[in-house]
């Protein structure tokens, strides 16, 4: 397979599972805080937690935003925490990476750079939404027409899509500013492919489950601090740090369930108004 593909085995009753973990906002300093998380922490209180619950997957999911400060030493952080599973790791970038930092840590660790994984009954496709230096998401013609190959290679194939920024409103006006500003493109180009089952993102810091015609839109909390769902404004949820779990069916349904840990100890500055 090309360096942007790779194979991917299902479990014996035909399923392939993920973890997804997203928006960690490392910092390459130990003492890194984002609005009162300090981000290492949290994510590595996140890893303990996966490693001690010892659910079986088939791989990783990195959904963006790994770094805030967009330093080596926050993405290596990153890769020393994959590699301590058995599992490979895919990822995507979001508004606040720096990719040439990023693909260097990563490559440096062994973590692929496959962006689209097949299996015996779905595929996944991770597109790159980053436009640099603004918050906001786009798909570049180049992203599209790699998403309409890879959906035309296996029509028989269920899909799940991967993204950063959201496609749909999350409900909150402040963070609706800095969605995926052509949706609708990428809405046109699904609405032809009905083996398309799900969009997954991260970069809202809530839980999203909704349907929109045959797809089911999905986004993750963050590893460190959360938005407050449908507010206007700027605001932090008490909610703790959270990650998805999901199984893809080989009957096309999607089985996911997002775990978190104790808000009290990551519930960051409430008098904060924005990053």
């Amino acid at each position: 397979m090309t360096q942007n593909k790779t194979q991917l085995d299902v479990d014996a009753d035909g399923v392939l599972t993920f973890l997804q973990i997203t928006d960690t906002h490392l910092f390459g300093k130990p003492e890194g805080e984002l609005l009162g998380v300090n981000t290492r922490d949290s994510f590595l209180a996140v890893m303990g937690e996966v490693a001690a619950q010892k659910r079986s997957i088939q791989a990783v999911l990195a959904t963006g935003d790994i770094s805030q400060d967009h330093s080596s030493e926050s993405y290596a952080l990153f890769a020393e925490q994959m590699q301590n599973l058995s599992e490979p790791c895919f990822w995507l970038p979001g508004n606040h990476d720096f990719q040439p930092a990023m693909m260097s840590a990563f490559d440096q660790a062994g973590i692929a750079p496959a962006k689209q994984l097949v299996s015996e009954y779905w595929q996944v496709i991770l597109l790159d939404t980053q436009v640099m230096g603004v918050p906001h998401g786009q798909l570049s013609t180049a992203q599209l027409e790699m998403l309409k190959t890879a959906l035309d290679e296996y029509p028989e194939k269920y899909a799940l899509v991967l993204l950063h920024h959201h496609a749909i409103p999350a409900g909150c006006a402040w963070l609706d500013q800095h969605d995926l500003k052509n949706a609708d493109e990428l809405f046109d180009l699904l609405g032809q492919y009905q083996q398309v089952k799900g969009l997954l993102c991260g970069h809202i810091h809530q839980e999203m489950d909704q349907q929109y015609d045959q797809l089911r839109l999905l986004a993750t909390p963050s590893t460190c601090i959360q938005f407050k769902p449908n507010s206007d404004e700027f605001a932090l949820d008490k909610q703790g740090p959270g990650w998805r779990y999901l199984a893809l069916l080989p009957n096309g349904n999607i089985d996911t369930q997002v775990h978190r840990l104790n808000g009290a100890f990551y519930s960051g500055d409430a008098d904060a108004t924005g990053y």
